[in-house]
């Protein structure tokens, strides 16, 4: 397995030539079009991806069906990113499809295309992988964006599904919420149902303006679509209006506030797809689906009072926020904070938005040996300029651990900011 990490860590993330989309089906044609026969449900968005993806797993193989899914980034192992029925697909079938990529590489070179970049390649794995395992149903997250993403190349998904729109990867998709949206919402096919996250009405505009073009049929999802009913010790209870009028009631097995829409865009996808004869689910079916479901790293408890947030642009941030400001209303303890990002990433705006109206008694900024990761002396002078107490830097994942979980006492403990950080300490914690 160290070799196959080794050689995929070896690829570039970002190549100067890259193949378009019209090379990349190419590849795909070589491995048989294998896309093609399978049943592809699409999901894009800046954030809630995963989640939605989870929740949709889930409830499938809760009703029954074989679920393959494709997801990204991954925390500790790249084969986090190829599950088969919510579980990693095992080391032998990884590799077998690891050679087969790397063997369709060698010859797709040499009939004159550029190498697969690290994502494309991981793309062709997870289609070598599905081919082999004929799941019902495959879930296929896209990458950064959609329009142009490489895993935009499937012809005819039965199902398209966009989550929450916001600012990330701005120097690639645009300086606006509707030029975002412009790019993710480009994985829409003609005639293929969307539903989508339309909380964001500039962005919502944007994709029913593509949609009606291509004659996709819509189903929006709003905040008043779900209620609150009550909370528990393990999250929520939502009432969610179903897409044929109905209401179905799920206890939702995380703290995080974000996650009642997400599941809410997950429980009208399924909804679409019994409507138009694709997958029956039963209400139990959906309740027992969401509360079997699991997404490591996103408002995860690893230990009594202590979370792992993959939060990593200014609306996760923002959403995170809103969950820590709820929790330390009801209980009235303090908030310690361990915290790390990218360089590329808006940090500062981050980490504003991060402390706003939260009473913090300490932060630990870590520092980790990536040459994209954001100078941990900065962000603890951006820290420092916005709250009134202990900001420490440490110069491992591990030493900022120790003191995090040192100093935290009996409070709030959180760690965010960057999934790479979230990956380290559930590493270390392994």
């Amino acid at each position: 397995m160290n070799t196959i990490e080794e050689y995929l860590s070896s690829i570039p993330m970002w190549a100067v030539q890259k193949n378009s989309l019209t090379d990349i089906r190419r590849y795909l044609e070589a491995l048989g079009s294998p896309d093609d026969s399978m049943r592809i449900i699409h999901v894009a968005g800046t954030n809630g991806k995963g989640s939605v993806c989870a929740y949709l797993t889930a409830m499938l193989c809760e009703a029954g069906f074989s679920v393959g899914t494709f997801i990204s980034p991954h925390l500790e192992t790249t084969r986090e990113r190829f599950l088969f029925d919510g579980e990693m697909v095992d080391e032998e079938l990884y590799a077998e499809a690891f050679l087969k990529v790397r063997g369709l590489a060698e010859k797709m070179t040499e009939e004159g295309l550029n190498p697969p970049t690290y994502f494309e390649f991981l793309f062709y794995m997870c289609m070598a992988i599905n081919d082999r395992l004929r799941p019902d149903f495959l879930i296929l997250e896209t990458g950064l964006g959609g329009r142009l993403d490489v895993t935009n190349v499937i012809r005819r998904p039965v199902l398209t599904v966009l989550t929450s729109i916001s600012m990330d990867h701005m120097q690639y998709l645009g300086n606006t919420l509707a030029e975002i949206a412009f790019e993710k919402a480009g994985i829409l096919k003609p005639g293929v149902p969307v539903v989508y996250d339309a909380s964001c009405r500039e962005g919502a505009t944007v994709i029913e303006r593509r949609a009606q073009n291509l004659g996709c049929p819509l189903y929006a999802v709003n905040h008043t679509d779900y209620t609150l009913l009550g909370r528990g010790a393990d999250g929520p209870r939502i009432s969610i209006r179903t897409v044929d009028g109905g209401q179905v009631v799920v206890a939702i097995p995380s703290q995080a506030e974000y996650q009642m829409m997400n599941v809410t865009v997950a429980v009208r996808s399924v909804g679409v797809l019994r409507r138009r004869g694709i997958a029956w689910l039963s209400p139990n079916d959906v309740i027992r689906g969401i509360r079997h479901s699991y997404w490591p790293g996103r408002m995860e408890e690893v230990l009594p009072g202590v979370w792992l947030d993959g939060a990593h642009n200014e609306g996760g941030i923002a959403s995170l926020s809103e969950t820590i400001v709820r929790m330390q209303q009801e209980t009235g303890k303090d908030v310690s904070l361990m915290f790390g990002a990218m360089s590329d990433k808006a940090h500062g705006a981050m980490i504003r938005r991060l402390c706003e109206g939260i009473r913090v008694k300490r932060v630990t900024v870590a520092r980790m040996d990536n040459v994209r990761y954001a100078d941990a002396g900065q962000l603890a002078e951006e820290f420092r300029s916005v709250l009134d107490c202990p900001v420490v830097v440490c110069d491992t994942v591990t030493e900022a651990w120790e003191d995090f979980m040192k100093h935290r006492g009996d409070g709030l403990a959180f760690c965010a900011g960057s999934l790479y950080l979230v990956g380290a300490v559930k590493s270390l914690l392994n």
